[in-house]
């Protein structure tokens, strides 16, 4: 709970928090959570100023590397020597690891360091769309594309259904992602991958309340849309601090005329409203 309500304090992202971390030693992954604590915070206990969870990634030749994604995050400037005594920190475990760099992605710009940084390709998208979910469902219909409007209302008229699923519709989730890779020409991750993601918060439901404005805990969550008892598109969907995150979806090659992602989508976008969240993040969709 203390690093989850820093991350979201400090305004990260839900890579950074307790659950993914846990995920991340699910598939296998060797990980360390880093903290910098205050310890003349005003209430008398040391506090959490800066944070940051390392993951361990395999190169080839037996080699390997750090990899802090939307990290390290912190509460003040960058520029602040904490974030040295962190990089130092980090440094000692990669001796003891042997790894031969740190990657990371902050949320904010560094114009400060001793240490050598240099810039690279990202991993996490660098752009994405992200819905306001204070306006009104309305509000939000009107500001979309009125081709999507168009999908969104056939679809319902087709008479496509959005289910929240668990463990029993993995399959459908794998078949569809796997259709969906083929035709768009990508490489997914592997079974073990996604099935050890819905195991995050291990089917619990999220708290229906149109007051609640925060999540502590990371929440994911399996969405199916099906057409006449078949699912024909899916979506696996993270839900934390304030924002719910599309991650990864698919959907058939047949029965695409019905529109079923979009439906899908605005079906998410509803409930993260309805829960009181305030942003909806398309996570790599971009207005272009």
């Amino acid at each position: 709970n203390q690093l989850n309500e820093f991350v979201i304090r400090a305004g990260g992202s839900f890579l950074q928090s307790w659950e993914w971390g846990e995920f991340q030693e699910k598939i296998r992954e060797k990980i360390w959570r880093l903290g910098v604590e205050d310890p003349s915070a005003s209430s008398g206990q040391a506090k959490l100023v800066a944070a940051a969870t390392i993951i361990k990634k395999r190169l080839p030749f037996g080699r390997s590397y750090f990899y802090c994604p939307r990290g390290p995050i912190t509460i003040y400037d960058f520029r602040l020597p904490i974030f040295d005594l962190l990089f130092k920190e980090i440094r000692k475990i990669a001796i003891d690891e042997g790894v031969i760099f740190l990657r990371f992605e902050p949320l904010f710009d560094i114009r400060h360091s001793t240490f050598d940084i240099r810039h690279s390709l990202d991993v996490q998208p660098s752009k994405t769309l992200i819905l306001d979910l204070s306006k009104s469902e309305e509000e939000l219909l009107a500001d979309m594309h009125q081709k999507t409007r168009y999908n969104i209302k056939l679809a319902e008229k087709k008479g496509v259904k959005i289910i929240e699923a668990g463990k029993e519709k993995f399959e459908d989730f794998w078949r569809l992602i796997d259709q969906t890779s083929g035709r768009d020409k990508f490489r997914p991750h592997g079974r073990d991958y996604y099935q050890a993601m819905l195991e995050i918060t291990n089917g619990h439901k999220l708290i229906t309340n149109s007051r609640q404005t925060t999540y502590n805990k990371m929440f994911v969550k399996l969405f199916v849309a099906e057409y006449g008892g078949r699912a024909i598109a899916t979506g696996i969907f993270s839900f934390f601090g304030d924002t719910a995150t599309y991650l990864h979806g698919g959907s058939a090659n047949e029965y695409r005329n019905v529109m079923a992602p979009y439906l899908l989508q605005w079906h998410v976008i509803k409930l993260a409203k309805s829960l009181g969240f305030r942003y909806y993040d398309f996570y790599g969709i971009d207005e272009n």
